[in-house]
């Protein structure tokens, strides 16, 4: 059932609205457990609009194995995605710098209380996020350390690569995530694959992962297909590579290759000059988990990001 969970008029006799999609099991009792799958927020992070469709696709196709409520909002941010624009148009504004909202405040902060609102009582919620058009990332659930004891075991059951547990200086507050885990909904969330773009195999990995949370949780008990046991970040180190020239950079690395400290991930060129201006080397051994997409670079530009030890 479709419904309109915030809504907001525009100039030009229109009106911003954020729906959901509620899928109820067949013997609905209203007493369900219930997931939120939120995606969107970014409008040029494309890869949950292609898992929102997926799952709903096998939960139509099994619905006698739902046992319990799945909330699936597609489009947080519906002004961003067809604009292609990563904040909300006209107000150069990060939806997820604005949460939980306030409903006596400017346009933006009043429609996000709605959905913050809306939200409330779900017992978990998947926060799906892509990269951005620089970075392609590979499967991976971030979490807040101080969330981590909760989070991390929920982390093992949506089939990713990678759990990344952040330092809690680096967290930022007004996200929708750090605000739902405040108020008590365990809120997953998921980084992977490259703006503006769909990367068909993390979407149906995902895909899998939640039909998995869900029937940890009771939420479903249809079949699931294999789920990976990923790396967690707090047993492994971190190595982040820049670029110390500008230029073209062409990588030779593909993200999930095991490297080893001292490796070229790929190399900065002068076009001008036809010369290769600087190499770019793993700083440890391991695995990487980001990579440079955008050939474009300067100094200080992220080229990519390796997972330490052994995989």
């Amino acid at each position: 059932m479709i419904e309109t969970v915030a809504s907001m008029r525009l100039p030009v006799d229109e009106t911003l609205m954020i729906n959901k999609n509620r899928i109820e099991p067949v013997d609905a009792t209203g007493e369900k457990k219930r997931i939120s799958i939120v995606t969107g927020t970014h409008g040029d992070e494309l890869e949950g609009q292609f898992v929102c469709y997926e799952l709903q696709r096998r939960l139509q196709e099994g619905r006698e194995h739902l046992k319990g409520i799945v909330d699936i909002y597609p489009a947080m941010n519906p002004l961003g995605i067809d604009s292609i624009t990563r904040g909300i148009p006209q107000f150069d504004l990060d939806m997820n710098r604005v949460f939980p909202g306030d409903e006596e405040g400017p346009m933006i902060e009043a429609l996000t209380k709605q959905i913050t609102d809306d939200l409330a009582g779900s017992d978990f919620c998947v926060d799906i996020h892509a990269s951005n058009i620089f970075l392609k990332e590979i499967p991976q659930v971030r979490i807040n350390e101080l969330t981590a004891d909760t989070l991390v075991p929920l982390a093992k059951q949506i089939n990713v690569d990678f759990v990344w547990v952040h330092a809690s200086a680096t967290v930022l507050e007004s996200t929708l995530a750090y605000s739902l885990n405040s108020i008590g909904v365990p809120t997953l969330v998921v980084e992977m694959g490259v703006g503006m773009r769909i990367t068909n195999d993390y979407c149906y990995q995902l895909v899998e992962g939640i039909l998995n949370l869900m029937k940890e949780n009771g939420l479903w008990d249809g079949p699931v297909g294999p789920v990976k046991e990923p790396v967690i970040s707090s047993d492994h180190a971190v190595g982040f590579v820049n670029a110390n020239e500008s230029g073209i950079y062409l990588p030779l690395k593909n993200i999930g290759d095991e490297i080893c400290a001292g490796d070229i991930l790929g190399r900065v060129m002068d076009p001008l000059s036809g010369k290769v201006v600087e190499e770019a080397k793993s700083p440890i051994d391991g695995m990487v988990f980001t990579r440079r997409e955008y050939p474009v670079v300067y100094s200080g530009s992220l080229l990519g990001r390796v997972l330490g030890g052994d995989m």
